[in-house]
Order: C-alpha cells, then structure tokens, then sequence
C-alpha cells in the first residue's frame, strides 16, 4: 500500500465494483461537461438451436457516437455471415440512436481487416503490442 501525508493508496476488494463506480463518475463528469446524457449500452446475441449463446456484439451510444466493446462469435460459427449480421445489428442500434460514428478496437490477431471490409478506416495503429501483434482503432461514419 502506497501513502501519502493525507491520503494512502489501497487495493479495491471488488475491481468489477469500482470499474462500475469510475464508470458512472466518469459518465457523470462527461456528461456534466458536454450536454449530452444520452448514454446507453447495447447487446444483441445469437443462440444456437440449443440455447447456447454463440456469438455477441455490446457497446454502448453517447453524444452521436457508438463504440463496439465486446466482439465475438465462437470459432465453430465463423465463417458463415454472423459476424456481419451482428456488425450491421449494431450499426443499425447506433443509427437509431442518432450516431454518426463508430468506434471499435481490435489485435491484429483479432479482426481488424474483418471491420475494413464494412467500411471502417483504420485511425491508428500501436505497433507490438502485444509484442508480436498490432493493436488497431478503427471509425465508420455512418452519416
């Protein structure tokens, strides 16, 4: 535990606990800060004919922009059409939200070329990282 004169340092007990509360804070401040209070998530998921869930797509909508944060469709079901239904799902969310962009990240050992078939631009690349991999930010406008 690090310390200071007036203040020390500690571990959270709950890490998923304190995200939620940075999260909140954060939104509140942005919020405050912008106008804007228009902040959402979103999920859509498929199921396999056993009730399995078998691919998702999540992220959340605020101040005309979108960002897909959680990806992924397992590796038995790719290869067929999920993930673009799921991708063109979510676009289809943010522009019901009023977005004109969307964010997402993604590893070069991921899905980054998958994202610029659809349209999306590559903004930015953090070479190896992970070492051995590229770690890329990617945007679509949508209107």
């Amino acid at each position: 535990m690090q310390t200071h004169d007036k203040y020390k340092i500690e571990v959270g007990e709950d890490s998923e606990q304190i995200i939620q509360f940075l999260e909140n804070k954060i939104y509140e401040h942005n919020s405050s800060e912008t106008n804007k209070s228009d902040g959402e998530f979103f999920s859509k998921i498929i199921r396999d004919e056993n009730e399995g869930i078998i691919a998702g797509i999540a992220g959340w909508t605020w101040a005309g922009a979108c960002e897909i944060t959680q990806f992924w469709v397992d590796e038995k079901a790719r290869n067929n059409g999920i993930g673009k239904l799921l991708l063109s799902a979510a676009e289809t969310e943010a522009k019901s939200k009023d977005c004109f962009i969307i964010l997402i990240k993604s590893y070069s050992f991921q899905a980054p070329h998958f994202y610029e078939r659809y349209g999306y631009k590559i903004e930015h690349v953090l070479s190896n990282f992970p070492p051995g991999h590229d770690y890329y930010m990617l945007s679509k406008r949508i209107r």
